[in-house]
């Protein structure tokens, strides 16, 4: 629609309308004519908010379940992850806020804790355990030196 009110069709080419199709389009707009009010055009602007983008870190958290679950942190976080996706269905921005930071903040605890544990574990199979088996190896007989069998000679 132009600014003097008249409608006019964008032609799209013959391949998607046949000429039928075309005429009884063109006879459409005749009829209709042009707008009847000469006055000024009004318009009205109404900005509809979309969803506010609440991040709630439900990926995030379901892998420090699966691979990370130190403390159970990775479960409370997918728990509180949830929460924060519940919260935001029903329109709770604040609520679906409120949760998003608690399960972001859990999984950064989770990740953390999880990240030293896994070091603390290499570092004990490292250097840690040879020497136990160093240890293990170089005498037999835990008992120590004396008789092989328990009862006396």
């Amino acid at each position: 629609v132009s600014a003097s009110g008249s409608i006019h069709l964008l032609h799209l080419g013959p391949h998607l309308l046949s000429k039928p199709e075309m005429i009884r389009e063109q006879h459409e707009v005749s009829v209709l004519g042009d707008h009847q009010n000469p006055g000024p055009v009004m318009s009205t602007v109404v900005n509809i908010q979309t969803d506010t983008v609440v991040p709630d870190h439900i990926v995030w958290s379901l892998f420090n379940t699966l691979f990370f679950n130190t403390c159970c942190l990775g479960f409370v976080a997918f728990a509180f992850s949830v929460k924060s996706r519940d919260r935001k269905m029903v329109g709770d921005v604040i609520g679906a806020r409120s949760y998003a930071s608690t399960a972001k903040c859990l999984n950064i605890w989770g990740v953390v804790l999880g990240i030293f544990m896994t070091i603390g574990l290499i570092v004990l199979l490292v250097f840690v355990l040879p020497g136990v088996m160093q240890a293990v190896m170089s005498d037999p007989d835990p008992r120590g030196p004396g008789p092989a069998h328990p009862w006396p000679e």
